[in-house]
């Protein structure tokens, strides 16, 4: 996945609106517009760093002369102590943008490590390691973004990128079946189908229509493993609900083509990063 720069900075335009508004009482009253320092980011936590450009980005619109060194990209590992980058600007310029900076940096090294960690568990399976449309409102891209940084992959981007049949779908219009037949005949030729099944009978109905993925939703491995036989590759099956980085290692090994995880994104941890004056 990559990220178009207006995105990035129509994203950081807004969090900085929000945080600054007109003035910042404590830097603009105390600091001298002229002075200029050095920080840089030092990490407290060991992981998979994501977001140093986004973040080094917010200085550089709050100042056009700030400049950087940057000593560990995206993607590589950090460990506690490692200085991550230097940034050298206007004082006022550092103080303003430190936490908007750090908020981006922070949550998307989180979901990088996170993902990481996950993707290490199955390693040795076909399973591959992927997110949801569990996002925090606003912060998508970044998040989805990360999720890739960690070595994992991107389940459909929004409503517009596949036809999903979820269990309210289902409740809403009735069968498997016809609800598969009567998307085909609307829908274009490009798209594909994805239903969600919680038992093997369900499975057996989604393959009987030829739904191109097939979502197991809370199933047993055991059960799991049974569908991967039944389905004898006719379909991609996804592995969805309740999973863990304790439980995810067994499900890889039912052979699921898929593994999907909300918490990647929905309510990770932060990575644990701190700004420095130099």
């Amino acid at each position: 996945m990559r990220l178009m720069q207006f995105q990035i900075d129509d994203m950081i335009k807004n969090a900085l609106a929000e945080d600054i508004n007109y003035i910042d009482v404590t830097t603009d009253y105390l600091v001298d517009e002229d002075k200029v320092d050095t920080a840089q980011y030092v990490a407290k936590a060991e992981g998979v760093l994501c977001g140093i450009d986004i973040a080094l980005r917010v200085f550089t619109l709050l100042d056009p002369t700030a400049e950087f060194e940057v000593l560990i990209h995206d993607g590589e590992q950090v460990k506690k102590g490692d200085i991550i980058a230097r940034m050298t600007a206007h004082t006022r310029a550092l103080l303003k943008g430190e936490r908007t900076a750090l908020n981006i940096l922070q949550h998307m090294s989180g979901i990088a490590t996170a993902t990481n960690k996950c993707v290490k568990l199955v390693e040795g399976t076909k399973a591959s390691v992927c997110d949801t449309r569990k996002t925090l409102p606003g912060l998508r891209i970044f998040q989805k973004y990360a999720v890739t940084v960690g070595g994992g992959k991107n389940h459909r981007y929004n409503l517009s990128d596949c036809a999903m049949l979820k269990d309210t779908h289902l409740d809403a219009y009735g069968s498997i079946t016809g609800a598969v037949n009567a998307l085909r005949e609307k829908m274009g030729h490009t798209v594909k189908i994805e239903v969600e099944v919680g038992d093997l009978n369900g499975l057996q109905e989604a393959l009987d229509v030829g739904c191109e993925i097939i979502m197991l939703d809370n199933m047993s491995c055991e059960d799991m493993a049974k569908a991967v036989e039944i389905t004898a590759g006719r379909a991609k099956l996804e592995a969805s609900g309740n999973v863990t980085e304790k439980t995810i290692a067994d499900i890889a090994k039912t052979g699921v083509d898929i593994i999907s995880l909300g918490a990647l994104t929905h309510s990770v941890q932060a990575f644990d990063i701190s700004m420095k004056m130099v």
